[in-house]
């Protein structure tokens, strides 16, 4: 497996940027930037590319609908330009609360656009006419509201660092996963159980890797969690700084029947759990919400405990079929836990 990590930040991401810096001489093997509706992906990640040598990196995720197929194809080309050919497209439809409530579209037709949206990539990429009649119309004609002589198809301007940039796509309902492994190049699952996942994603992957297009490696899987290396309970107890994200996305990422990260906890078998995290934390009382994640889920999904323990959490990981652990470390030397890590991965 490589080792990844998420950009974790709670103030000035430069700071957070900064710090990428010792973990690539650590042994890092790739860095993951989020967007969801706070700072913009592709800025960080320039930034990024900047700083580092060698680590790959990531958007995860840059959402389909705030952006046009031809904006995507830009900034996936920029920024493989800039960062030297190391950029990561990781791409997703996010979810109904955030491209509608903070970006105005409508939240419709989330595979029918993101299979469009790839493709367009795709050909962009080796410099071909941007073309499609699906979802979005390219070159858009006058039927669909341009003005008469516009609609004639465009290539990228710029000559491309490389003409195929790995395209990762978050998914997490089965149609969706089933998508993600016919078309893309990896997979990001969140609040990712090991020993549970085939329960919920097996037949989807199966299916999706039936159909996979021809041209692709093997579909590569990046999923993890905190990683904390200690005997004490003080070490244990760190677990709890991971309930607030699961009561957050499992409670409170969309209305009832709207939130995909319920349907995983209750496809994991915490129906219960979800249906009372997700009451109380549209209620507001979101302490009382993060009390009933499952310990059993947060132990599986985070690498926290004695060294034997980690290691245990990694194979269960490769198990799974994660190719890309992704950890965050929850320690004073984040360097030298990663470099741990790296040893017992080689």
């Amino acid at each position: 497996m490589r080792l990844a990590t998420s950009l974790m930040y709670d103030g000035n991401p430069r700071t957070a940027a900064d710090q990428v810096v010792a973990l690539e001489k650590a042994g890092l093997d790739s860095v993951w930037v989020a967007e969801a509706y706070g700072f913009d992906s592709p800025t960080l990640m320039g930034y990024l590319a900047a700083k580092t040598e060698t680590v790959k990196i990531g958007s995860a995720i840059l959402n389909i609908y705030s952006r046009t197929p031809g904006a995507l194809l830009q900034t996936a080309a920029g920024l493989d330009n800039v960062s030297g050919a190391r950029a990561i497209l990781g791409l997703g439809v996010s979810g109904p609360q955030v491209i509608e409530g903070f970006h105005g579209v409508p939240y419709a037709k989330p595979m029918a656009r993101t299979a469009e949206v790839i493709d367009v990539i795709r050909r962009g990429l080796k410099r071909e006419p941007l073309t499609s009649d699906g979802v979005f119309h390219l070159p858009l004609t006058k039927e669909h509201g341009a003005v008469t002589g516009l609609g004639k198809p465009l290539k990228i301007l710029t000559k491309v660092e490389r003409d195929t940039i790995p395209i990762w796509i978050a998914s997490l309902g089965p149609k969706n996963v089933e998508q993600t492994a016919e078309i893309a190049d990896g997979w990001i699952p969140h609040l990712f159980h090991p020993e549970k996942a085939h329960l919920v994603w097996g037949e989807a992957l199966a299916a999706g890797n039936a159909k996979r297009q021809e041209g692709l490696g093997p579909l590569q899987v990046m999923a993890g969690g905190m990683v904390a290396i200690g005997e004490g309970p003080e070490t244990k107890a760190l677990l709890d700084f991971a309930r607030p994200l699961f009561a957050l996305y499992v409670g409170g990422m969309g209305a009832k029947g709207k939130n995909f990260y319920n349907d995983v906890a209750r496809a994991y078998g915490y129906e219960k759990e979800a249906e009372e995290i997700q009451d109380l934390y549209l209620s507001g009382k979101k302490k009382e919400a993060e009390a009933l994640v499952p310990t059993e889920w947060l132990e599986a999904a985070n690498l926290v405990g004695p060294a034997s323990y980690v290691k245990e959490r990694i194979a269960a990981f490769e198990e799974a079929g994660v190719t890309d652990l992704t950890v965050v470390p929850a320690t004073e030397d984040p360097a030298a836990t990663v470099a741990q890590l790296k040893e017992w991965m080689s």
